[in-house]
Parts: structure tokens; C-alpha cells; sequence
């Protein structure tokens, strides 16, 4: 006997889906009234169905909503992360902090910092006095420290290793409040800023190949270090030439050159004319300020695993579209990395997008009818579920009184 109908059936399923998920505390994040902290992104995260009454809403922090997702591609290891931090605690002044990690060659690298990064530029700037100074020289320069001091403090961690680990990270992290925006880029992870509907790319890849001029810039400063470039990679090994980490091409370069002899990678003769005069691969930052202004609607950080193989200009249409029809930037996020690998990326792809503004999902003309039709629903499967309460109870009040006529 049907005692219900599909729709209250979903009612019912969505609402177990809640008591699992939803409620489910996860170590990837935590949070509190001063403090929150995302790592991880999207991975492993258990969703709501639309109609749950307490479906969850995209990560609020300082003020603006959040979306974060990583997904891994074809590659055998996931070794990336992102990281969002909002913080009064720390004196930021309503700045909110995010990073995306791309790892290579390991995860050790990602794992140091995405606890450590934030804390050595935190404490560069000063406890965010510098933010306050309004000063873009002074900020540039504290940055551009924290992220050599990180990466010191990380090759130094690296070396203490038990086992030999030549892993190493690009990283693209930003500080954002409602009229400023900071990044601090190294690799070629990308920044992308929505204004209108028009897609502002504020970052340049970190690659020794090209016609650009930020990869002809990368290309002069590796040789003038005595390196050299084979087939777009460093040494013939490495395809990007700024990150942290990557020791090998830093501290243990010499030795680097003498395995490639054992190796067979090079000969001795090639190896004895190189002359080494700094580090091939670089963690200085590019650091820009943008003021996003009125027109601006989202920041989106994502891995390359995103942008070799969907342009800025679509990413921007992609979300615009998205939020117009549900106003979720969370969904907006996990859509977009879907995207990427329906276009058969075959990266990992690591994902941040910041809500600066109300703009589009209230101006969404669909917007105000799906919330009604939640509502609707609720009230519809909250009255279906009480009339199946009562049909079981008549059922049951039946088989009782059968059984007792029987006796």
C-alpha cells in the first residue's frame, strides 16, 4: 500500500541526507564567532537536497559569501588545497584571507603551508597594522617577506626530512575586504575578477615558455641564474619557475646537476660548464592592489587545472549564469570545476570564488520563485507528512481491532 507520494518521499529522504551530512562535523573545518577556516574545499563534502528546510548556505566570512571545491583530476595524487580565513582576532580589519595551493611532486609542501603561510603574513603585516597605513609600498614588501620567509622556513623543514622530498607548491593567495583586494601570486595558478559581467584577469603564469612577457621575464631570469631551459621546463624537469619548495633547484641545486650526470640526463662535460649563480625557481610574489569598486561582482582563485582548459571569459559567463538561477555561490563553485573536467582536464582542480555583492542572486528574476517554491514544498510535505502519519495510524488502528474480533 503507497502510504505516500514521491514528493513526500524526497521531503523524507532530504531530511536523513541532513541528519548525516549537514550535521556531520568535519576535520577539514571548523569554525567560530572571530575565527573561520576552510580547508580542502569541496572534497568529500555531503550536500542537502534543494528542498530541505535547512539545506546549507554558501560560507559567509567578513561579510562575503565563499565557495571552495577541489576535485581531482586524472593524475595519481590529489596535492591540492585551498585555505579561507576570516579573523577579527588577528587585527585584520575586516580583511578575509584565501590561498589555492597546486602542489607537484608530493604533498608535504601543501601541508606546511597551508598552516604557515597565513601566519608569516599576518605577522609581516604587522597584525594588519599595515593595512591600516594605507602605504601599497610598505604591504608589498611585508608580503613579498612573508612568502620568502615561508619558503625558507619550508626548504629548511624539507632537508630535515628523514626521506629525500623534492616537492614543492605554487601558491596565489589574496586578502580581501569590500573596498580593497590584495593578491600575492607565484605559479600559475590564476586570479580573475568579475566587473559586470567582464572578466579582468589580475595574474600572470609563472612558466618558462612563451611569447608573454612575464614568461620572457621568467625565461631571462633563469639563464642570467646559469640555468637553462629544455622543452618549456626548467632543466628539462620543472614547468614552472616560481613556487616554494622544490629544493632542488635551490639549496641542492649543485647537487641536482651532478644526478643528472648519474642519471644520464646530461653529460659531464655539459654539467662542468655550468655555473649556477642563484636559485632557478624562485618564491618572490608578484603583489598588486586592486580597488574592485562598485561594478565588481566576484573574485575567482582557481588552479590551472581550471584555466588550460576553460578561458576567463567563460569561467565568468559560466557563474554569472549560475548565480542568476540559484543564487548559490557554493553550487557555483562545484559547477565550475564539473565544467573543467567535462572538458577533460586532466589536472587537479582546486577552486575559490568570493561574493563581493548581493547583485546578482537578488537580481535574479527566477530567484524569489524558487524560494517560494521551497517554502511551498516545505508546507506541502509537512502537510503530505502528517496525512501519512494519520493513514498509518488508521492502518494499523485497523489491524489491531481485526486481531482482537479473530480472538
Amino acid at each position: 500500500m503507497a502510504l505516500y507520494s514521491p514528493q513526500l518521499q524526497k521531503f523524507l529522504l532530504s531530511k536523513i541526507s541532513c541528519n548525516y551530512g549537514c550535521n556531520n562535523n568535519n576535520n577539514n573545518k571548523t569554525s567560530n564567532k572571530k575565527n573561520t577556516i576552510v580547508k580542502g574545499g569541496g572534497e568529500g563534502r555531503r550536500f542537502c537536497s534543494a528542498i530541505a528546510i535547512d539545506a546549507p548556505s554558501s560560507l559567509v566570512v567578513s561579510g562575503i559569501k565563499w565557495g571552495s571545491v577541489k576535485l581531482k583530476g586524472a593524475r595519481d595524487e590529489m596535492e591540492d588545497d585551498v585555505v579561507i580565513i576570516g579573523s577579527d582576532d588577528d587585527g585584520l580589519d575586516g580583511f578575509s584571507y584565501a590561498a589555492v595551493f597546486d602542489g607537484h611532486a608530493g604533498f608535504s609542501s601543501v601541508e606546511f603551508l597551508r598552516e604557515e603561510l597565513y601566519k608569516e603574513c599576518v605577522a609581516a603585516l604587522q597584525g594588519g597594522q599595515l593595512f591600516n597605513g594605507k602605504d601599497f609600498k610598505a604591504i608589498k614588501k611585508a608580503l613579498q617577506d612573508a612568502f620568502e620567509s615561508a619558503d625558507a622556513k619550508l626548504l629548511k623543514w624539507l632537508e630535515s626530512s628523514e626521506e629525500e622530498d623534492e616537492s614543492g607548491s605554487t601558491t596565489t593567495a589574496i586578502f580581501v575586504r569590500d573596498d580593497v583586494l590584495f593578491v600575492s601570486h607565484v605559479g600559475d595558478s590564476c586570479v580573475v575578477l568579475s566587473r559586470s559581467g567582464k572578466a579582468e584577469v589580475l595574474t600572470d603564469s609563472h612558466r618558462p615558455y612563451g611569447n608573454k612577457k612575464a614568461s620572457l621575464q621568467e625565461i631571462r631570469r633563469i639563464r642570467e641564474a646559469g640555468g637553462w631551459i629544455t622543452d618549456g621546463r626548467i632543466c628539462g624537469d620543472i614547468s614552472v619557475s616560481r613556487a616554494f619548495g622544490d629544493m632542488r633547484f635551490k639549496t641542492k641545486k649543485n647537487e641536482m646537476v651532478r644526478k643528472g650526470v648519474k642519471e644520464g640526463r646530461w653529460s659531464e662535460k655539459f654539467a662542468s660548464r655550468v655555473q649556477l649563480k642563484g636559485d632557478l625557481v624562485t618564491a618572490s610574489p608578484d603583489v598588486l592592489q586592486v580597488a574592485p569598486g562598485s561594478d565588481a561582482e566576484f573574485i575567482v582563485l582557481a588552479s590551472d587545472g581550471l584555466w588550460d582548459y576553460v578561458n576567463s571569459s567563460d569561467a565568468v559567463n559560466f557563474i554569472r549564469n549560475h548565480l542568476r538561477q540559484n543564487g548559490d555561490i557554493q553550487m557555483a563553485s562545484e559547477a565550475l570545476a564539473q565544467m573543467a573536467l567535462n572538458q577533460r582536464s586532466q589536472d587537479n582542480i582546486s577552486i575559490i570564488i568570493a561574493d563581493l555583492g548581493p547583485r546578482l542572486a537578488t537580481s535574479s528574476p527566477n530567484l524569489t520563485g524558487r524560494l517560494l517554491n521551497i517554502r511551498s514544498n516545505k508546507t506541502l510535505c509537512n502537510a503530505e507528512f502528517g496525512q501519512a502519519l494519520a493513514a498509518v495510524s488508521l492502518v494499523s488502528l485497523g489491524i489491531w481491532m481485526t486481531t482482537l474480533l479473530s480472538s
